[in-house]
């Protein structure tokens, strides 16, 4: 319902503005007022018409506005282009484990307690870190 008064609101919004520049105005300035229309119309009953229809998509174009007020108030689901539906204020990589579901790991420079009669692994220093 709102894509649809939406497309009817640019339609008339388009209308409008040509209908305007169609006009004549008190300079004369893109107005088709009366040689171009010889006999079709007269002038008076041109600026008549012209202004009637101006009148009529400027009503329409106000009822379409208040219409699409009224619905973007009362919508309730959130709009897809401005809330995606996650916070902004959550960190977007992977979370660190928290310390009750970090594995348990035996300190860097102790060895590895042998579990049973198995032997000891060797213990291999640490590489350093590359800058």
């Amino acid at each position: 319902m709102l894509t649809v008064i939406l497309v009817i609101h640019l339609m008339l919004a388009i209308g409008l503005t040509a209908v305007i520049l169609v006009q004549k105005s008190e300079g004369g300035a893109l107005g088709m007022g009366g040689g171009g229309m010889a006999g079709f119309m007269t002038g008076r009953s041109a600026a008549n018409l012209l202004t009637r229809t101006t009148a009529i998509l400027a009503a329409c174009f106000f009822a379409t506005s208040i219409a699409l007020a009224i619905i973007a108030t009362h919508q309730r689901a959130p709009s897809r282009l401005m809330d995606s539906g996650a916070p902004t204020n959550t960190p977007s990589g992977p979370l660190a484990p928290t310390p009750s579901t970090a594995p348990q790991l035996p300190a860097q420079n102790a060895p590895a307690a042998p579990a049973g009669n198995a032997p000891a692994a060797p213990s291999t220093p640490a590489a350093p870190l590359a800058k």
